[in-house]
């Protein structure tokens, strides 16, 4: 029974987490009747990344990998989303160090879980 209520929660938040990354301004608005542009359309994506992360985190399973599924997922996710916001040209004095500091952590990450029977991030 957890695992099924788990899976359901994983599940309901990754598709808000996909919906904020795709559709910010009006899962906000729907939520919270408010009106959004700018920085907290940047900051509304980034809590969709985090529910993507969190979702793929918890999945339910005897699999002890999900966690580390999980920190993968969110810091290729952020490191993209970096990439992009800066390409765009809204970038602030730490925006290119923090998508080199994800770029890095992904690729350890990466070398990490390619080890043999080493699938987590310790």
């Amino acid at each position: 029974m957890k695992n099924r209520v788990l899976g359901l929660a994983a599940a309901l938040e990754m598709g808000t987490g996909l919906l904020l990354l795709a559709l910010p301004a009006i899962v906000v608005h729907l939520l919270f009747g408010v009106e959004i542009s700018g920085i907290t359309l940047a900051l509304g994506r980034f809590g969709g990344i985090c529910l993507v992360a969190l979702s793929v985190a918890c999945w339910p399973g005897n699999d002890s990998r999900w966690p580390f599924y999980g920190m993968l997922t969110y810091t290729v996710l952020v490191m993209i989303y970096l990439l992009v916001v800066g390409i765009g040209g809204d970038a602030g004095i730490l925006l290119w160090p923090a998508a080199v500091v994800h770029a890095i952590l992904a690729v350890l990450l990466l070398l990490a879980g390619h080890r043999k029977g080493s699938t987590t991030a310790a």
